[in-house]
Formats: C-alpha cells, sequence, structure tokens
C-alpha cells in the first residue's frame, strides 16, 4: 500500500527547493496525468490531484527510482502549484538566454524536441526552453520588431516582422505547436488553461547584455492559439533624436519645434514604424532638471528614469482622456500621449497645449497631411487645430 501525506488544505505550497536542480516532470505531463515532484529538504514528495491516475503514479515512482510518498490536494491547489513551478521554471530559464551560441541553428534545435508524447522519458522542457530563447536572440539579432507563432490545422509558422515586412524563419510540426506556446504563456505569466480568451502578458529578460522586454499576446483562433510576440529592446529607450537616421535638416527642425513652450506635436505612421521610438526619443531630448514630463501610455513601453509615466487601465475607467485630465493637474511642462484615440482625448489634448503645456502623442494616419484630417474626423475644430498643432512628422 503507497504512503500518503495528509494536505492541509490552507498551507500546501511548493517548497523552496523546488527552484535546485531535481527531477522533475514536465508541465504536459504534470497537467495531463495530474502529478507533480516537489522536494522537501531530503524528502521527494509525489503531489496529486484527486482525479491522478493510479498507473502513471506507479510510473513517476519508477521515474524518480525511489519509494516517494503521495500527497493528494484539491483541484484548485493543484493548479496553483503547477503554475508556481512552471513560474519558477521560467525565471531559472530566462536566465539561461546569454549563454546561447552566436550561431543558432533553429532547425536542429527543433530536431532535438523529443515526441509530445514520450512525457516521462523528456521530463523537463529544456528543449522546449531552448528553442524559445533561440527565437529571442535570433529575433534581436535580425531587429526583428515581433515574433508570430501561428498553428494552422496541419501545420506550425513562425514568423519574423522585419523592416515592416512578415517572413517565415520556421515551420516545426504541427504537435509541437502546444508545448511552445504554453511554454511561453508560463513565462509570460499567463493563465496556461485559458485558451477562450485573449490574454496579455510582458516577459522581461537580458539577451546578450541587452535588457529587453517582450510584450505577449495570444488570441484563440480555429485550430489553436496564436500567439504574437512584440519585442521592445529597452535601449531604444534611451535613443536621442541624432540616433534616428533623419535627414539632418528634418531633425535640426524637430529639434527647434520640441523647444517650443506650447503646443502640440504629432507623429504619424502604420503599426511598427517607430512612432513611440520617436516620441523616447524627443523626450530623452528634453529630459533635464528643469522640466516635469509626463505621460500617459498603453502599456509603458520603455522606463525611462526621470521621467513620469502613467499606464491605461480601461478595466478601472484609466483611459487616455482620464489620464490626461489627471496629469493637468500635476503641474506638468511636457505630457506626452501615447495615442489620441477619441474626441474627448483629442479635447483634453488641444486645450493642454492651448493653457501652456508641450503635448507630444501619435496618430494611426499615413502622412503627415493625414493626421490634420485625422482630427478634424474626430470632432475638432479647425479654429482649435490652427491654435495648438506645431507640427507633424510621418
Amino acid at each position: 500500500m503507497q504512503e500518503q501525506i495528509t494536505a492541509d488544505a490552507d498551507t500546501v505550497e511548493l517548497s523552496p527547493a523546488a527552484e535546485a536542480d531535481q527531477p522533475h516532470l514536465s508541465y504536459a505531463f504534470s497537467r495531463r496525468y495530474g502529478l507533480i515532484l516537489d522536494q522537501r529538504d531530503e524528502l521527494l514528495v509525489i503531489v496529486a490531484r484527486p482525479d491522478y491516475t493510479p498507473r502513471y503514479f506507479a510510473e513517476v515512482r519508477r521515474f524518480v527510482g525511489k519509494t516517494a510518498p503521495l500527497q493528494v490536494v484539491e483541484e484548485q491547489q493543484f493548479n496553483r502549484l503547477l503554475q508556481t513551478q512552471q513560474e519558477r521554471s521560467a525565471t531559472s530559464a530566462m536566465s539561461d538566454v546569454q549563454g546561447l551560441d552566436s550561431e543558432l541553428d533553429l532547425h536542429r534545435l527543433v530536431d532535438e524536441i523529443q515526441e509530445p508524447e514520450d512525457l516521462l522519458e523528456s521530463a523537463d522542457d529544456a528543449p522546449i526552453i531552448r528553442l524559445i530563447n533561440a527565437l529571442l536572440t535570433e529575433a534581436i539579432r535580425n531587429n526583428a520588431s515581433d515574433i508570430h507563432i501561428e498553428p494552422y490545422e496541419n501545420r506550425l509558422r513562425i514568423r519574423f516582422r522585419v523592416d515592416g515586412s512578415l517572413k517565415e524563419v520556421l515551420q516545426p510540426e504541427r504537435k509541437l505547436a502546444l508545448p511552445i506556446i504554453s511554454r511561453i504563456k508560463v513565462m509570460a505569466k499567463l493563465d496556461i488553461a485559458e485558451k477562450r480568451l485573449p490574454q496579455d502578458g510582458r516577459i522581461s529578460l537580458k539577451l546578450g547584455g541587452r535588457a529587453v522586454d517582450v510584450r505577449v499576446s495570444t488570441i484563440p483562433s480555429a485550430n489553436a492559439e496564436k500567439v504574437v510576440m512584440r519585442l521592445l529592446d529597452k535601449q531604444a529607450g534611451r535613443l536621442e533624436l541624432k540616433h534616428l537616421g533623419m535627414p539632418k535638416d528634418i531633425r535640426q527642425r524637430i529639434e527647434r519645434e520640441i523647444q517650443q513652450p506650447h503646443g502640440i506635436l504629432l507623429v504619424t505612421g502604420p503599426t511598427g514604424s517607430g512612432k513611440t521610438t520617436s516620441l523616447y526619443a524627443m523626450l530623452g531630448n528634453l529630459n533635464d532638471q528643469i522640466r516635469n514630463i509626463m505621460t500617459v501610455e498603453d502599456p509603458i513601453e520603455y522606463y525611462i528614469d526621470g521621467i513620469n509615466q502613467t499606464q491605461v487601465n480601461s478595466s478601472i475607467g484609466m483611459t487616455f482622456a482620464a489620464g490626461l485630465r489627471s496629469i493637468l493637474r500635476q503641474d506638468p511642462d511636457v505630457i506626452m500621449v501615447g495615442e489620441i484615440r477619441d474626441l474627448e482625448t483629442a479635447e483634453i489634448a488641444v486645450q493642454a497645449s492651448l493653457t501652456g503645456h508641450m503635448v507630444f502623442s501619435t496618430l494611426h494616419t499615413n502622412t503627415a497631411i493625414g493626421a490634420i484630417t485625422r482630427m478634424r474626423d474626430m470632432g475638432v475644430e479647425p479654429f482649435l487645430l490652427s491654435s495648438s498643432l506645431n507640427a507633424v512628422m510621418a
């Protein structure tokens, strides 16, 4: 008869030793068969869901090579323990990124991944972790702005967006979609079990000594979840206008415009064209001891010392308009609004510029002249635009 430990319903947690090197099971196996390994000092415990499979419990005991006691916990507790264990594993995995070879062979890494069915024999997710780390490193090396992971009925496609265009870099086997997407969701601290709703998360890591933020977005599709990872190089937030590669005469005109005491300066362009990077570069030129610079963003893409940044949270009523209205009570000199999306935000931005503030923002238009048409379409009066709009950069 197997030894069993009684679970305390309120206090069951993974022990700190779980962070150390120890036998452990893959996420896929633990989720499917309801079993987790937890090292507690000198004792290795098998934590189980109420519906665990006895046959696989015996297999796990054979795998660890010792008589490990069993602890059965409630399903909610089990899921919480599994999530915690995977988050610790993800933190450890991200620290390995800097150790990747300078020459990466993504296809070789895919070939190293064992069959997803071989769950006990491939007891950890190391091959999947190496592949994802390699994808991130390769994307940064190619100056990609986004990584697209797209599962279809019979194939899995991975593409990078470079210079505005998508290019395919890899087509792993379709059966690898679930472990790859699950690992990314763990790294981004998303709900792994939720596959019906879109989710957004964030990963912070270092690649070759460079601090990089990865914005993760998932959305259910016909065949599985589609994942897009937006790569945000934190060094880009410390750029100045002279680093953006614009012609000298244009740069000098922009430098003059951003020094104006009040007015609106808009940056326009399609998604991924560098609007936010340009705004941060302008703020970098103005970031000194004599100005109070405040931003309202969705989300905050780069954290900059010396600038007070606020993030939009629509679920609690913190919209661009609400944030901008509050910022005006904070004695700002310079205001940056991540995007003007509606009439309310546009009107507050115009009023702020007319009351002595310099306002920077973006619009989704393809040309500079299109910004005026867009603002008019929102309902901003022409006489207000003519009084407040200083410049538009496309």
